[in-house]
């Protein structure tokens, strides 16, 4: 039921790495859980296992989201990633997982290059906009659980004051990963093999949060968000199926 034992140390040292990531920086803990733990667990263990970690340590912040985000604007986005969602498990259930290890970690350097870049869309959200950057979304998340960079660089150019921001963000998410929870549910993802290791992935991921939120304000937010950017570029090379005739 359990991976061997450098499988499960590489698991959990890759869920330490996201949390502090997550904790100081407010990003990129799927960027780096997920191409290290597919690696060591296989794409269609470690999708279902971070998306039961991330969304059950974020339910404390669904109520004053709830009462912040703008709704429509959200759930527009949600209605998106439902249409994209299932196409995204579909890849996950598929495709040959060394393909998928190729794409995820491809997928995760463009997403850091999105990040990095600092490109935002500017203008305010419209509905058929939000509907493809939400089905975008899904897509990724159903893949890989990483379909965070799109929806942040949808809503992060101004047109909207920061803390609604961050609530339409908390309301989204929560709406996207109930839908991939639904999806992998129905797909047989979500077993009791992915349900043990969120059990154990959970305690350093939650750690790592605390820690990284700590660490933040002992340096400044350029050099929190550089050294985020390294683990994820690090992270997106060492998931690399090229490296596993070395393991």
């Amino acid at each position: 039921m359990l991976p061997d034992p450098m499988a499960l140390a590489v698991t959990l040292g890759a869920a330490l790495a996201a949390g502090l990531a997550r904790g100081f920086s407010g990003f990129g803990a799927a960027l780096i859980f997920i191409p290290l733990a597919s690696a060591a667990l296989g794409p269609q263990l470690a999708a279902p296992v971070l998306l039961l970690v991330d969304n059950v340590t974020a339910l404390p912040m669904l109520p004053p989201a709830w009462r912040r985000a703008d709704r429509g604007q959200a759930l527009s986005l949600a209605a998106g990633a439902l249409a994209g969602a299932p196409a995204g498990a579909w890849l996950l259930l598929h495709l040959p997982p060394e393909t998928l290890r190729w794409g995820i970690c491809a997928l995760a350097a463009a997403m850091l290059l999105l990040l990095a870049s600092g490109w935002r869309y500017g203008g305010r959200p419209a509905l058929p906009l939000s509907l493809g950057v939400g089905a975008a979304s899904g897509l990724c998340s159903g893949a890989a659980q990483l379909g965070g960079p799109p929806v942040v660089a949808y809503w992060l150019g101004g047109a909207i004051p920061a803390a609604q921001v961050r609530a339409n963000l908390v309301l989204f998410f929560a709406c996207s990963g109930a839908i991939s929870a639904a999806v992998y549910l129905a797909g047989g993802l979500l077993g009791l093999q992915a349900a043990l290791l969120a059990a154990l992935v959970a305690p350093p991921y939650a750690f790592g949060i605390w820690v990284g939120s700590r660490l933040f304000g002992l340096a400044s937010e350029a050099g929190f968000r550089r050294a985020c950017f390294l683990l994820i570029g690090l992270a997106a090379l060492l998931g690399l199926p090229l490296w596993d005739g070395l393991r």
